[in-house]
C-alpha cells in the first residue's frame, strides 16, 4: 500500500497487530500539525519537543493496552493528548497559556489551522458554544476573571484593579476557573472536538 493513500486507522491497526514501523510513519505524518498546535500555546521550542515527545508516549502506551477506540479520528485523538499536556504543564509552572483573542479562538482549540472548511467551522462553533455554556457553570469570581483575561485580553494586573483583590488571587482564580472547567467537562463527559 502506497503512504499517501495508507489511511491512519489503517496504520494505527498494523501497529496494534505489531508493526512499528506504521507508529513511525503517524508520527511523519502528523509532526509538523501536532508541533505547531503545541508550539503555538507554549512559545518555546524545548517545552514544545518535550510535549510532543510525551504525547506520542501516551499514544504508545494507550494503543498497547488496546485504549484506543475512535475508529478514524486519530489526529483529534492525539490533538486531545497533547492539549491536556499543555493544560497539565502551565500547571505545572503555575502560568496560564497565552490565549490569542481572534476569530479562531477558543479555549480548547484543537482547530487552530486558519483555513477552516465548512465542516470544521461548525465543530469549532460548536466547541466555541459548549465552552461559553460551560463558562456559565464556574463560580461568579472565576468566571468573571477568565473572561476579563481570556475574552477582554487583560492583562491580571488590570484584573487585580478592577475586581479588588490580588494579583495572585486573580491568578489562582484563573487557574481554578479552568481546572473547574476540565472538571466540568469530564462531569458531562463533553468531547471538544469531533
Amino acid at each position: 500500500m502506497k503512504t499517501s493513500t495508507t489511511t491512519d486507522a489503517y496504520l494505527v491497526n498494523a501497529y496494534i497487530k505489531g508493526n512499528e514501523s506504521a507508529l513511525c510513519e503517524l508520527i511523519t505524518r502528523h509532526k509538523q500539525r501536532i508541533y505547531s498546535f503545541i508550539y503555538s500555546k507554549v512559545f518555546d521550542r524545548d517545552v514544545a519537543e518535550d510535549i510532543f515527545q510525551d504525547t506520542f508516549i501516551k499514544v504508545i502506551k494507550t494503543l498497547k493496552k488496546g485504549g484506543y477506540n475512535e475508529e478514524g479520528k486519530f489526529i483529534p485523538w492525539v490533538m486531545r493528548i497533547s492539549h491536556n499536556l499543555v493544560i497539565d504543564y502551565f500547571r505545572k509552572i503555575n502560568r496560564m497559556p497565552k490565549f490569542e483573542n481572534n476569530t479562531d479562538f477558543n479555549i480548547f482549540s484543537v482547530l487552530s489551522d486558519g483555513s477552516l472548511n465548512a465542516e470544521k467551522k461548525m465543530i469549532k462553533d460548536q466547541v466555541e458554544n459548549n465552552v461559553r455554556r460551560l463558562i456559565e457553570e464556574l463560580p461568579e469570581d472565576q468566571k468573571k476573571v477568565l473572561i476579563m483575561r481570556v475574552y477582554k485580553e487583560m492583562s491580571f494586573k488590570d484584573i487585580s484593579e478592577q475586581t479588588g483583590v490580588s494579583i495572585n488571587t486573580a491568578l489562582g482564580r484563573m487557574r481554578y476557573a479552568l481546572i473547574n472547567l476540565r472538571k466540568v467537562i469530564d462531569k458531562h463527559n463533553i468531547v471538544l472536538t469531533n
